[in-house]
C-alpha cells in the first residue's frame, strides 16, 4: 500500500508525498501524489489514475479528510496523472483543476464540466491556495507539448511533474535520493525518450536554477533535497534528449 509523509511543515503550511506502493501491479507505473495544505484544505498534484485511486484515497485519508481537498494541479493530461480526476469529484463535486489551456477540452474526457477546468496560460499563473501563493511554471515538451510545474516560494519547493522521473526498482525505497551518482541509472532513459526539445530543456534549466528551490519533487521516483537540486539541473541541461538522442535502424 502507498505511505503519506510529511516532507515540509511550518504552521498551518504543509508538503506531504503520497509514495511508493510495494504491492503496485508489475505493468503500472509508480506515481507521487503530493499534498499542500494551508488552513485546513487541500490541493493535491498530479492526483494519478483512477486504477490506483483506492490506494491513494487509503493514504491520505490517514491524515487528511478527503472532502477538504479543494483543488487539484494536474501539470499535464497524461492518464497517470489525472484520469481520476471523475472519483474526486465524487468526493467533492466543487472541486475546482488547474490544467493547461491546452487540455481543457481533452480532461473533460476523464470526468468534471467546463466549470472544473481552470486554464492556465503558457508563461503560468499566480495559484492562491487559501494562505499560501503558488505558481505555475512553464515546462512545455517536457514532455507534453502543454506542460507546466508548480512552485511555492515560501517553502522552496518545485514540484516537476516528469522532470526528474526515475523509474525504481521495487528494492530501491528511499524517499530522498541519496546517491545521485546510483540514482542516474533509473532516470537516463526515461529523460532520453520522454523529454522532446533541447530548447525547451535548456529554457526550463536556466528558469529553475534561478529560483533556488530546496527540494525537487517529481511525479515518479524519488525527491531530489539541497546540493542535488542543482546537481540534477546540470546533469539534465548537459543530457542528450529527443531526436538528438533517439537511435534508429539504418535503412
Amino acid at each position: 500500500m502507498k505511505k503519506i509523509q510529511t516532507i515540509y511543515s511550518d504552521n498551518d503550511h504543509k508538503w506531504s508525498v503520497i509514495a511508493r506502493d510495494p504491492a503496485k501491479p508489475n505493468w503500472l507505473i509508480d506515481t507521487n501524489e503530493y499534498l499542500i495544505e494551508s488552513d485546513g484544505m487541500g490541493l493535491l498534484t498530479d492526483p494519478g489514475g483512477s486504477e490506483i485511486f483506492p490506494e491513494v484515497f487509503s493514504a491520505l485519508v490517514e491524515v487528511f479528510p478527503a472532502s477538504q481537498i479543494k483543488n487539484i494541479f494536474a501539470s499535464h493530461q497524461d492518464p497517470d496523472i489525472v484520469s481520476s480526476i471523475s472519483l474526486w469529484l465524487e468526493v467533492n463535486p466543487s472541486i475546482r483543476c488547474y490544467v493547461s489551456w491546452l487540455w481543457t477540452g481533452f480532461l473533460p474526457h476523464f470526468g468534471g464540466n467546463a466549470e472544473t477546468y481552470i486554464p492556465m496560460p503558457d508563461e503560468g499563473m499566480e495559484i492562491i491556495h487559501q494562505n499560501i501563493k503558488l505558481r505555475s511554471i512553464p515546462a512545455h515538451f517536457l514532455h507534453s507539448a502543454g506542460n507546466l510545474n508548480l512552485w511555492d516560494s515560501k517553502a522552496k519547493i518545485l514540484f516537476s511533474g516528469d522532470v526528474g522521473a526515475a523509474l525504481l526498482p521495487v528494492d530501491e525505497t528511499d524517499l530522498i535520493v541519496k546517491d545521485f551518482d546510483k540514482h542516474i541509472r533509473f532516470m537516463e532513459k526515461f529523460h532520453k525518450r520522454w523529454m522532446a526539445s533541447e530548447q525547451a530543456k535548456l529554457a526550463w534549466c536556466e528558469r529553475i536554477s534561478n529560483l533556488k528551490p530546496d527540494m525537487l519533487c517529481p511525479q515518479h521516483g524519488s525527491v531530489f533535497q539541497g546540493p542535488d537540486v542543482e546537481r540534477f539541473i546540470q546533469w539534465f541541461s548537459e543530457l542528450k534528449i529527443g531526436m538528438d538522442a533517439l537511435e534508429l535502424p539504418k535503412t
